[in-house]
């Protein structure tokens, strides 16, 4: 018997608009919008449109954004922090779009992709890998709609010592105006990040990438800078959209360790971020099996809650299943072989690539 699908439908901003307002109760990560959508395009990267997924009754469903990624010997489209489901996210109806997305996807003209990429909640075939991990699994929540006085009572006693440790050491927080964002970053905040990125072991993005960020998201971010004798030593940057935040990015130095500053810089941000109408804030990713460099960051964020939210793991969608597991086996071996082999399985990739091309074979 032949899998039911979707009926899916490229969506306008309007009508991604529109059938937002129509679920006003659902959380759209900002990653699944039209504006994510044009900052990965000022970027010079490829969305390849929002995407609604409707029932047989026409009831809408799913709604996914994509983002179309070439890489060598691949082509994928990949759903960043997504989908949204707006029914039920049942075993049944994650696999109902899985078979969408592969009859979707092999029939489109316009792209040839080895696999959509998007979050399972619930594993099952054709979910595949993934090749590589998209997103975190696991991270901590804030709620913000209690009194102020109430969220920092809900703080663990270290955090709390360590906010009013701050206030005792000077650390003045301050929220940059606007217009100032990309002169303070490039100036006082990315070398910041730089130092930040070479003590924890993570690579963090060029400067472009955070100005081009602040000038296109704008609309649905805060820059906040925590400073000690007049020196920036702690920033952060939050997203806000539809009532949900996220700390999204921050960095700090070792100084600003010892005067306690990224405690008190976050306090005040939960804070704002409250009196704007938010209701809860992410504090993005924590260890997990996948994820096991983020320990480094977890025990900070514990701080501030215990409520710990399971996301759905990152997969692979493939839709020639058989090619997919060949390139993922070459690119399995490819990162664990000494250079010499590597080399000979790009090569082996390559020829594969040339033949496929010159005999017309759709992925």
């Amino acid at each position: 018997m032949t899998q039911p699908v979707f009926r899916s439908e490229r969506l306008t901003p309007e009508g991604f608009e529109a059938l937002a307002q129509a679920h006003p109760n659902v959380v759209i990560p900002l990653e699944q919008t039209p504006q994510w959508a044009d900052f990965e395009r000022s970027l010079g990267r490829q969305p390849y449109g929002i995407w609604a997924y409707y029932d047989d009754d026409g009831t809408p469903a799913v709604l996914m954004s994509l983002l179309r990624m070439q890489r060598r010997f691949r082509e994928s489209l990949v759903s960043v922090n997504g989908p949204v489901w707006l029914t039920e996210r049942s075993p049944e109806a994650e696999l109902r779009l899985m078979r969408t997305v592969q009859e979707q996807f092999a029939a489109d003209p316009d792209t040839d992709p080895l696999y959509v990429r998007m979050q399972v909640e619930h594993p099952q075939p054709p979910a595949d890998g993934p090749i590589e991990h998209g997103w975190y699994e696991r991270e901590i929540v804030v709620d913000l709609t209690p009194s102020e006085d109430a969220i920092f009572k809900s703080f663990r006693p270290n955090a709390r010592n360590s906010i009013r440790r701050a206030e005792r050491s000077g650390v003045e927080v301050r929220t940059i105006e606007r217009n100032d964002w990309i002169r303070v970053f490039r100036g006082d905040l990315f070398p910041i990040l730089q130092e930040t990125a070479e003590r924890d072991g993570f690579s963090s993005f060029g400067a472009d990438y955070y100005e081009k960020l602040l000038s296109e998201l704008g609309d649905y971010l805060r820059l906040l800078v925590a400073y000690v004798d007049g020196r920036a030593v702690s920033w952060l940057i939050t997203t806000e959209y539809r009532g949900y935040s996220v700390y999204y990015f921050a960095g700090s130095t070792a100084d600003a360790r010892k005067t306690f500053a990224p405690y008190l810089l976050l306090w005040e941000a939960f804070k704002q971020l409250k009196a704007a109408g938010n209701t809860a804030c992410g504090l993005t990713g924590i260890v997990s099996e996948n994820y096991p460099q983020l320990v480094n960051v977890t025990t900070f964020k514990r701080n501030f809650s215990k409520n710990v939210v399971e996301i759905p793991t990152t997969y692979d969608v493939p839709l020639n299943p058989g090619k997919y597991r060949v390139v993922a086996g070459l690119l399995s071996l490819r990162r664990s072989a000494p250079a010499k082999v590597r080399g000979a399985l790009m090569g082996a990739a390559s020829s594969l690539s040339k033949l496929r091309t010159r005999t017309g074979v759709r992925s």
